[in-house]
């Protein structure tokens, strides 16, 4: 009987942000909090026609001091969406905000809000940071999806998240699946990015924490896609358009790379896709990476002095079979270049970060003389599973952390420094607990 009334609030609640968002016909998705630093953070919003969008926001702590984004005029050119920039915060602070269009309050069921991070260093302990993972969110389009029973499902898994109130979320790659249809026409990609954007189950948990992505193949361009495809500044605007990532591409060169910091955490948010050589191309070694994006992802590793180092790519970088598009498939002299190149430098605290195959694992690799590599797989979101994971023998998963069913997962890094410890817990659609693991810090040392 429980179970029974839980759906029937989860329903009511679900056909409220439905009957919010009709009752503002110039919202067509969002708001989405974007990145937050210390000092600043940013708002995305779609609206359905031109409109002028601002934010008001406001510490916690002290509601009755409210600051203002600078209005923003959104346009079709730009598919109608704004970025507001918030610049009067403070560290470790949960901000609420408040969206305006048109001079108008929108109203929604549900309050937006997000968690600047904390000024703790030389302070005190490290943060308690969790960040929500996944990747392969395909968003089902009767009129341009292949025949056949619909590939996506299960949308409740976007209440799921939020109801856990993650301090951020990560996406990691193929958050779209542009179609046949869009791969060749800007009109295409951008109506892709926001038919899927406006999802009802997807509102609560864009405007309730700060989101981070990298793409893969599927909202780069077609399947298995690399630097040769001719429409890549397309979608690259088109990442730029809808996401907020603090920056984008590394000096000076175009693509999505990126680093965040939250507490002693260092995210390195790689970009698979725009300088990688074809998956069948045999003539030259091959990269994922490209050479520059390499280097400068070694350099950014020495540099960082945060305690875990997660190095975030949308395709399988452990896992040695030579299966679709693992890094041992693809660039295995490029992969191998990089552990050689980590066993060397004894860096302490890396901890890869995947998506891409429609199964969820953590793998193990063992290094004599030194700690052992794990990478923690997350897929899918709501894509349909990868029916043939159970016999995909990887020699090194972790027993028991295989899931072959839609999920996600959420690390909590968190305890005093010397006991510092990430947790990993992996859910279910429906937010069930399906397996949890921990890794120590001292662990991830040489």
């Amino acid at each position: 009987m429980l179970r029974y009334w839980r759906a029937v609030l989860a329903g009511v609640l679900w056909a409220t942000a439905v009957l919010a968002q009709q009752r503002h016909p110039l919202l067509h998705a969002g708001p989405m909090a974007g990145y937050a630093t210390m000092r600043e953070a940013c708002i995305w919003v779609q609206t359905t026609a031109p409109a002028q969008v601002q934010v008001a926001y406001w510490d916690s702590l002290s509601p009755q001091h409210r600051f203002w984004s600078q209005p923003v005029q959104t346009s079709a050119q730009n598919a109608y969406v704004a970025h507001l920039l918030l610049d009067s915060l403070l560290p470790g602070r949960v901000y609420f905000y408040e969206l305006w269009l048109n001079g108008e309050p929108v109203r929604l069921p549900y309050q937006p809000r997000f968690r600047t991070p904390p000024l703790w260093r030389w302070r005190g302990e490290p943060p308690t940071f969790r960040i929500a993972l996944g990747s392969c969110a395909f968003i089902n389009d009767t009129a341009f999806d292949r025949p056949g029973p619909p590939y996506g499902g299960e949308y409740e898994i976007f209440e799921s998240i939020a109801r856990l109130q993650p301090d951020a979320m990560l996406w990691l790659g193929d958050n779209v699946y542009l179609r046949e249809s869009d791969w060749d026409s800007r009109t295409g990609v951008l109506r892709r990015y926001s038919h899927d954007r406006a999802l009802p189950q997807l509102q609560r948990l864009l405007a309730t924490t700060t989101h981070y992505a990298i793409w893969d193949d599927h909202d780069y361009g077609p399947n298995d896609s690399d630097r040769s495809f001719v429409h890549k500044f397309t979608t690259l605007e088109a990442f730029r358009l809808f996401w907020c990532n603090p920056t984008m591409g590394i000096d000076g060169l175009p693509g999505i790379t990126t680093v965040v910091s939250w507490g002693d955490v260092d995210l390195f948010l790689l970009d698979n896709r725009f300088w990688r050589t074809p998956n069948a191309l045999r003539s030259v070694e091959r990269t994922i990476l490209g050479e520059h994006q390499l280097r400068w992802l070694q350099e950014a590793l020495v540099s960082s002095r945060a305690r875990f180092k997660l190095v975030v790519m949308g395709g399988q970088f452990l896992n040695p079979l030579p299966v679709f598009e693992t890094y041992s498939n693809c660039a295995p002299e490029e992969r191998q270049r990089l552990l050689e190149w980590l066993q060397q430098q004894r860096i302490p605290g890396v901890l890869f970060v995947s998506g891409d195959r429609h199964f969820t694992e953590l793998s193990r690799l063992e290094r004599p003389g030194t700690y052992p590599l794990y990478e923690l797989t997350v897929s899918p979101l709501t894509a349909s599973p990868f029916a043939g994971a159970d016999n995909e023998a990887n020699p090194l998963r972790v027993p028991g952390t295989l899931v072959v069913q839609r999920n996600f997962a959420v690390l909590e890094f968190t305890g005093p420094a010397r006991e510092r410890r990430v947790v990993i817990r992996v859910y279910s659609a429906q937010g069930k607990l399906l397996w949890e693991r921990t890794l120590w810090a001292r662990e991830l040392e040489p």
